[in-house]
Parts: structure tokens; sequence; C-alpha cells
């Protein structure tokens, strides 16, 4: 798990130009760019490293800085960055995963605009929490209130990061079911197998150790 900073699976895409001067020029124009890693910063929305053609690099854009290469830049909707972003970074330690299952599979999640957008899978982040020295005031390993971010290619051009419970993904095969599970509750249970008082290991150098049953005597 990497600190701040983490590689993804390079994508060739077009940066919109005003991005590169602080939203204050160029409007209307894109070039091409290669984004390549992401900086998780708590409080902050998800953020991409770009290599420009000429050879510079430009840190921690926002997803809404860039569109698809094959797209021309008149075409794609400007979509503001929290329709396409739901959530900021959970930590400082993000975990960047291809997912075999979801690797060109299309999918679409439900906006703040109550509508559907269609795209597909490029890869996921997740954040947890480094280890037990380390203060823990974040949010990424309470069950209720973790996230993960699926980025996503939209079809129209834009790309978006959103969680499980806004994204439905189509696997042709499997997901033959048409429903949308508007029920299902959110998790809140903490699962360890370590914190019963019913039973314990022998004591003794044995490889196949016995496992004992304890009675709970109530005094």
């Amino acid at each position: 798990m990497a600190y701040l900073n983490a590689n993804i699976p390079a994508t060739y895409a077009q940066v919109r130009r005003e991005y590169l001067y602080d939203l204050k020029e160029h409007h209307g124009e894109a070039e091409d760019c290669i984004l390549f890693g992401i900086a998780s910063i708590s409080g902050s929305p998800i953020l991409f490293h770009a290599i420009m053609e000429n050879g510079a690099i430009f840190y921690r854009l926002p997803i809404s800085a860039f569109i698809q290469r094959s797209f021309d830049i008149s075409q794609v909707p400007r979509m503001r960055l929290d329709e396409l972003v739901l959530w900021n970074c959970f930590s400082y330690y993000p975990s960047i995963t291809t997912f075999d299952i979801l690797a060109s599979q299309t999918g679409k999640y439900y906006g703040k605009d109550k509508k559907w957008h269609h795209g597909h899978y490029l890869f996921t982040v997740d954040w947890a929490h480094p280890e037990s020295n380390i203060v823990d005031t974040e949010h990424s390993e309470i069950p209720h209130e973790h996230k993960c971010a699926h980025i996503m290619a939209l079809e129209n051009g834009n790309y978006a990061a959103q969680p499980n419970n806004r994204i439905i993904w189509s696997i042709p095969s499997f997901t033959v079911r048409d429903e949308v599970p508007f029920d299902w509750k959110v998790q809140t249970s903490e699962w360890n197998v370590e914190n019963s008082r019913t039973w314990r290991t022998e004591d003794s150098d044995k490889f196949f150790y016995g496992i004992e049953e304890i009675k709970d005597d109530k005094v």
C-alpha cells in the first residue's frame, strides 16, 4: 500500500488546457497526455498526475480535467467534479487494483442528477490504514463509512470515480437480472474469528495442535 502517491495503469487521455493555466485561459482547448499516477490526500478527491507530449509533468489535477483521447473536446459535455466523483479520499494510503472480472466490462452509475451514466471499467482505488503505530483519524476501515472508487471511462468522453453502491455492472454471461437493489442495507458489522471466549488451542508444541471448547462459567 502506497503513501500519498500510487501508480495507475497508463491511460492515454486529453487534458483540458485551462487546467494547465489555473483555469484562467485556453478554455475549450485540449492536448494529449498520459495519466500515470494519483495522489490520495484526505479531504480532497483523487488527484491525477499526467505527462504531456512536451515531456512536462503536471501533478494533482482532478478527474474533471481530463477527457478521453478519441473525443473532440467540443463534443464532450462539461460535468461538475462532484458529479463525476462522489467522495473525497478516505486516507493517505491508496491501493490500486485492476479486477480481472471487471476488466473491459461496461457499467452504469446513478448520478446526483438522478440519471444513469454509462461507461467501461478501467481500475479501482481503495483505501486502508497502514499500521497500528499511526493514529487512525480517517474512515477507511469503518464498515459503514468505507467506500472504494471504480474509475470509469464514460460514453460521453468524461472519466468518473464512483463507489460500489452507485454502479451496476454488465457481465453478459452472468448479470442476467434486470433490477437495481435500492432496498439493500449498508454493511455495519465488523467480522472477527479470534474474539470468542468459547475456544482455545492446547498448550503444546504439536504441529497439528488440538482445539478445545471452553464452557462459559457464569458467576
